[in-house]
């Protein structure tokens, strides 16, 4: 049987995971009807956006392995305005509980023009928001939400729009669509 890599828009609120024990929440099952491909990779329940799944035991490792630093881009929609500073210390690495990250790449957006989420994220008449653009080479739990929470401008939506060379491009949530699998 051929590898095979699939690019997956995760909608929100959907396990990580093709199996859900409790039968309460939606998985990748439900939006994937393929057999023998795996996630190289999690995103987590509340975030959105790009999950690679592959049949391909090598590229599932070098892609979720922390050793092979495949750089993750996100879209965090985070509470406040951050100031330059904050951006910088971002950029630097910021220390966590468990213990410092990588430095980043950081980013401010403009809103980007992406699917509206059920349900919307909550709204703050006198709290604005901002959109920043972050890169990990990391994939600690909850991370990019952790990172944003130091700095004092907590996520608010986070979707996941590329890894490595894999962008979520036009895919719309709960689509999606094979890709050729690189050579080793």
């Amino acid at each position: 049987m051929p590898e095979r890599l699939i690019l997956l828009n995760k909608p929100f609120n959907v396990l990580c995971q093709f199996t859900d024990e409790t039968g309460t929440k939606q998985t990748l099952a439900d939006y994937v009807p393929v057999p023998d491909v795996y996630p190289a990779g999690r995103l987590d329940y509340d975030s959105e956006g790009l999950v690679l799944l592959t049949s391909a035991g090598w590229l599932q490792h070098r892609i979720a392995n922390p050793r092979c630093k495949e750089p993750k881009t996100y879209w965090a929609q985070i509470e406040g305005i951050p100031s330059d500073e904050s951006l910088q210390r971002l950029a630097a690495g910021v220390s966590l509980n468990d213990g410092p990250t990588l430095p980043a790449e950081v980013a401010r957006l403009d809103a980007p023009q992406v699917w509206e989420r059920h349900p919307p994220i909550r709204q703050r008449k006198n709290i604005p928001t901002a959109w920043i653009a972050l890169t990990i080479r990391e994939g600690r739990n909850r991370q990019v939400r952790r990172m944003t929470a130091a700095i004092g401008h907590p996520t608010l939506r986070l979707i996941r729009v590329r890894v490595g060379d894999w962008a979520l491009e036009a895919l719309q949530p709960g689509q999606w669509r094979d890709a050729p699998v690189p050579r080793r």
